[in-house]
């Protein structure tokens, strides 16, 4: 009875196995996948001047030095005892005989050894990686907030596990919201990290500051006392207060904020220099008056740097003439047709930076 029931199981086993390698099989997804899988090795293994190099070769010659400069790459790039193991393989492997089937199996129980053990890294990694996007996910905003008189909308998307963007609110007092939205340069769990000491900061100095200029010099000083060298944030903060359609607003080093307005697109003037640029850098507040209806878009590069399959960007002019016709849509509204306008014009292509959004429209 025992051993039928194992081989119940192992039968189950196996149908399952063969269900999901069937299903990848059939997977609508897998040339773009494939495909995507390729370029972003040729984009790590190989960098700009050997990518070059191989851009000015005939297909066939590219295709036989591609090859090896991808093969000498991945050597070089693991450590030496997986190193000398894959050698070991691909020659015990590619050496043996039909006869020699110990060896054969030899060789290629080193490669796959070899790509257990980078597996097993990488799952590790990831593991320790999406607890970092937990934590980064508890520290942002979970729901837009509401003031007398505006509607906001809040989004952020990191390209990878985590991300580097700001996007933040914080209620200051019953008649002061401020909302941040913030770009630390680099990707990664370097960015992450300082995207949450940046954060951090900002809430801990927003309350106590008397002024957008005097918070960002206190911010500049800590970001450069603290920070790492050639690391530095853009980042826009706004307050709303009890005054009607008015927006104070701190610009260090980001892209402007547009305003769609009833008969055009405002852009803001541009700021001061990024948070952690420069040790003595001053920063000027800015004030912007919103008629009703209008709709201040604060955004990151990762919108207008999106790319398609051929590597176009979505660009400002393309943003502009989304934006136009959004007025008369609530802030949820606008955004969602944002979203849902990049998405389109990005066909699956993974992106390759964070893409973050505000919308403050104002609606009294």
């Amino acid at each position: 009875m025992d051993d039928k029931r194992k081989t119940q199981q192992a039968f189950e086993r196996a149908t399952t196995y063969a269900k999901t390698f069937l299903g990848d099989l059939r997977d609508s997804e897998l040339p773009t996948t494939l495909r995507r899988d390729l370029k972003d090795t040729y984009q790590f293994y190989l960098d700009d001047e050997t990518r070059e190099e191989l851009a000015r070769m005939g297909t066939c010659k590219r295709g036989l030095y591609s090859s090896w400069y991808l093969i000498k790459s991945l050597f070089l790039k693991l450590a030496p005892t997986r190193r000398l193991l894959l050698f070991l393989g691909v020659v015990v492997t590619l050496m043996g005989t039909p006869n020699d089937t110990g060896e054969i199996v030899f060789g290629m129980l080193c490669i796959l050894f070899v790509l257990g053990l980078e597996l097993k890294d990488k799952l590790l990694a990831r593991d320790e990686l999406e607890e970092g996007r937990a934590v980064q996910i508890a520290l942002m905003p979970s729901d837009n907030p509401s003031f007398p008189g505006w509607e906001t909308w809040l989004h952020t998307t990191p390209a990878n596990d985590v991300g580097g963007d700001l996007v933040d609110h914080l209620r200051i007092d019953d008649k002061r919201l401020a909302l941040t939205l913030g770009d630390v340069a680099g990707k990664g769990l370097p960015a992450a990290l300082m995207m949450a000491k940046l954060q951090a900061t900002i809430r801990a100095l927003a309350p106590i500051s008397d002024s957008l200029s005097e918070l960002g010099e206190q911010l500049n000083t800590i970001v450069c006392r603290d920070g790492l060298p050639s690391r530095f944030a853009s980042l826009v903060h706004l307050e709303i207060r009890d005054e009607p359609g008015v927006v104070h607003l701190l610009n260090a080093g980001h892209l402007p904020p547009l305003i769609i307005r009833k008969e055009d697109i405002d852009r803001l003037p541009r700021g001061s220099a990024a948070i952690g640029l420069m040790r003595d850098a001053k920063f000027e507040e800015q004030t912007a008056h919103l008629d009703l209806n209008d709709i201040m878009v604060i955004y990151s590069d990762g919108l207008t740097e999106a790319r398609n399959e051929i590597g176009r960007f979505f660009g400002e002019d393309r943003l502009r003439d989304l934006l136009r016709p959004l007025r008369s849509l609530s802030a949820s509204q606008a955004g969602t047709r944002i979203l849902g306008a990049v998405k389109s014009f990005k066909q699956g292509v993974q992106a390759s930076d964070d893409l973050s959004i505000i919308l403050l429209k104002r609606v009294a």
